[in-house]
């Protein structure tokens, strides 16, 4: 599919594409090819994958074409939405303990997990009344928390990774996640994590995140 670069973000590592069918698709560094240029309205190709744009290469599409998949007044730096920080941190950047990660991010990723998480565990709640309605007994009473408990699997590593970035960013080691584990300190831990700014400038694990105001 022909598309033009909405944004990227090279200290992150990620960006957006708009598609020549009106989508914005999420790129990621792995998924560029070699001459892609990085920058607003840039042509590129690539074959979308729910929601995600895969194998991008630089494109040449009509001059028309090209101006119409360029938002008005859009700048490259601005902020990113909550569900744009979710999604990027639960799948594009949900193995990546590099780089740094803004405050934003991190309050994206834990709002909207914990309401997805609650949310599948109120579906099943209903799941479980449903069968134990029909079948009379408690025996598979617990089935419907499947999902929730599931999802909250699924979560674990991108969460750490997401931790270990943001510690980055207030310039702190990564290895200071440790102390997630450890009784009474994790809740403080998150708490500071959520409210400390990101350290202005550059440090050892990278510049300002993109959107950050200095």
């Amino acid at each position: 599919m022909r598309g033009a670069i909405y944004h990227y973000d090279q200290d992150q590592g990620f960006g957006y594409i708009n598609g020549a069918d009106g989508k914005r698709y999420i790129v990621g560094h792995e998924d560029l090819s070699p001459g892609v240029a990085l920058v607003r309205g840039a042509p590129v190709e690539f074959q979308p994958d729910d929601g995600t744009a895969r194998a991008v290469i630089a494109g040449r599409p009509r001059a028309a074409e090209s101006r119409s998949l360029i938002p008005n007044g859009v700048e490259p730096a601005q902020s990113t939405g909550l569900w744009a920080y979710f999604w990027r941190a639960f799948k594009v950047r949900h193995v990546s303990f590099t780089g740094r990660a803004r405050r934003k991010e991190f309050w994206g990723f834990f709002l909207l997990t914990l309401t997805v998480f609650f949310a599948l565990l109120a579906f099943g709640v209903l799941i479980n009344a449903a069968i134990t309605a029909v079948r009379g007994d408690l025996e598979f009473g617990a089935l419907g928390y499947a999902p929730a408990f599931v999802f909250l699997l699924l979560t674990v590593l991108p969460w750490f990774a997401l931790m270990v970035r943001r510690l980055h960013d207030i310039g702190l080691s990564g290895w200071f996640v440790l102390l997630y584990f450890v009784p009474g300190f994790n809740t403080l831990g998150l708490l500071a994590l959520g409210l400390i700014p990101s350290k202005v400038g550059e440090n050892p694990w990278g510049s300002v995140p993109a959107g950050v105001r200095v």
